[in-house]
């Protein structure tokens, strides 16, 4: 494929070099960084985006696409996630994430290798070429879940940088990862819709607090380290303003690993549901971790980088 970037970038960094983002600070007062990276590492030759989008997608961190898949399809989908959450046998797997005050499912992991209907749509051409497209090389799944947000008590997540985790956690060395997340449900603009900063991907977030150990089985239900100051959101938010991803089921946003996001919470009857697929370059394998004491498990952060295939 071809890759407009710097030749600088083209290694993946490690933990014996420089971290060109570090985070998770002891001490000292948090930055906004300049990210060198790029956020579109293709052209519009390798695949479905054209120029325009492509370009749109650089400058924006991110791309709606309404009905990517077929409302037969979401039916399907829907089907399945049902048949996940009433799954008696998935109760007590560490894969899936309840909520903190009710209890029921928040969302299920590495439902790919959970679901083959979902397993398929990750190899999918509609999802895998634009995601090959976008970070330039083949791609595996660093992450899959569905999430489940009901209505009248579904619980939102706060704003946050999945890359500032990702690399903190899982020792992803740069933004070369981008996320789909296909709505199974109509998001509305007033049931816990996802909320991003257009353009704030190009800044990188310092935030403040070690990590602790195990973190990931709290911060999966509420994050409180490796969030970013009320003060430094506000600036980005003045900065870069706020969309919002509506539009019917079957939609489908793909958004880049550092852009600023996050939910309200869902006090409407209508419920939000959608299946999250996060690819990551198999030129930018996860090291190490850069700010926690060991990686998280596999089924949060894959560790295995052999390329999807359709």
């Amino acid at each position: 494929m071809s890759q407009n970037i710097d030749a600088s970038f083209r290694d993946a960094d490690s933990n014996g070099g420089t971290d060109a983002y570090p985070t998770r600070l002891s001490a000292g007062e948090p930055q906004l960084l300049d990210r060198p990276d790029p956020t579109v590492w293709g052209a519009a030759a390798d695949g479905p985006l054209g120029s325009d989008e492509v370009a749109a997608h650089a400058g924006n961190g991110y791309t709606i696409l309404e009905e990517l898949i077929t409302p037969a399809e979401v039916q399907g989908y829907w089907q399945e996630l049902v048949r996940l959450s009433s799954d008696s046998g998935l109760k007590s797997d560490e894969r899936v994430v309840t909520e903190k005050s009710s209890g029921e499912v928040r969302s299920i992991f590495e439902v790919h290798r959970i679901s083959e209907l979902i397993d398929r749509l990750a190899r999918d051409e509609r999802i895998l070429d634009r995601a090959r497209q976008i970070l330039g090389s083949e791609v595996y799944l660093h992450q899959s879940r569905v999430n489940y947000m009901p209505g009248f008590r579904g619980n939102g997540f706060y704003w946050h940088s999945d890359f500032e985790t990702w690399h903190a956690e899982d020792g992803m060395p740069r933004p070369r990862a981008v996320s789909c997340s296909i709505a199974l449900t109509d998001n509305y603009p007033y049931n816990g819709g996802l909320m991003v900063m257009p353009g704030s991907h190009r800044t990188f977030v310092q935030c403040l607090g070690e990590t602790p150990d195990d973190h990931y089985k709290a911060s999966l239900k509420e994050q409180e380290v490796g969030v970013p100051r009320e003060d430094d959101i506000t600036k980005l938010a003045a900065s870069c303003g706020i969309d919002q991803f509506t539009g019917p089921a079957g939609s489908a946003l793909f958004f880049d690993s550092n852009i600023m996001h996050g939910s309200g919470n869902n006090i409407t009857p209508y419920p939000r549901s959608n299946i999250f697929l996060v690819f990551n370059s198999v030129e930018n394998a996860p090291v190490e971790p850069f700010a926690a004491s060991s990686p998280r498990p596999s089924f949060i952060g894959a560790r295995d980088t052999a390329p999807l295939s359709r």
